[in-house]
């Protein structure tokens, strides 16, 4: 899994500070943009942050590129509807030279499991590129490509979504490999908007576990704003 972090909104907790501040300030945004002071973008996000008025954080956003994931973690990601995506289509890029996959790490640690996965994938594989072949679109082979097959996806979310990704996707209860992503985009987004995502994450890491019967008993470490 690779995870790059192509672009975001420049100076994102300014831009989100100056768009909360314009409700109650005399001047245009884009004064506010330029002269406030940064204690008073800290103390305005504070707000924000504390108070739960996140309609605010919509006005950043940040885009990722993602390549070596699975279809079955793609499929759990478009869930996420308040986000843009573009994905690589089986629908018009023919995998003639090969298909790279995903191999679960309770699969690979078994060897015997490992060993009917291949020969499943392998026999998948070259049953799309015989169809290929036999001149069938590849719209139609393609019905035959497992769900881990490797896919390529650039994601957009604004910082509310992004908050609300991250708080059900890092849990320890989420799919492994989504989880993975979640945390990797995280550690790519956080040093760009330090306040806004200290304590992002799963929902133990600000407060109290929501799963009730089903929490993994393990909780992350608590994080506490300075």
């Amino acid at each position: 899994m690779h995870v790059e972090l192509l672009y975001h909104t420049p100076d994102p907790e300014r831009a989100i500070a100056t768009a909360a501040r314009l409700c109650y300030a005399p001047v245009g945004a884009a004064e506010l943009m330029e002269t406030m002071p940064p204690e008073r973008v800290e103390s305005v996000l504070s707000t924000i942050m504390g108070s739960g008025h996140f309609s605010t954080l919509e006005h950043a956003s940040y885009t990722f590129a993602v390549d070596g994931v699975s279809r079955a973690l793609t499929h759990q990601l478009v869930r996420h509807r308040i986000a843009s995506f573009n994905q690589q289509s089986q629908r018009y890029v023919k995998f003639t030279n090969g298909l790279e996959t995903v191999k679960p790490g309770s699969i690979a640690a078994d060897p015997e499991a490992s060993r009917v996965f291949d020969e499943a994938v392998e026999a998948a594989i070259a049953a799309y590129e015989r169809l290929i072949e036999a001149g069938i679109p590849a719209e139609d082979a393609r019905y035959l490509l497992p769900n881990a097959a490797e896919t390529k996806i650039v994601i957009t979310m604004n910082v509310r979504e992004l908050l609300h990704f991250f708080e059900l996707r890092c849990c320890n209860r989420a799919q492994w490999e989504i989880r993975e992503l979640a945390h990797r985009m995280l550690e790519l987004a956080r040093p760009t908007a330090p306040f806004i995502f200290v304590d992002a994450g799963a929902p133990c890491v600000h407060g109290e576990c929501p799963e009730g019967k089903m929490t993994c008993g393990n909780p992350y470490p608590r994080v506490t704003r300075a």
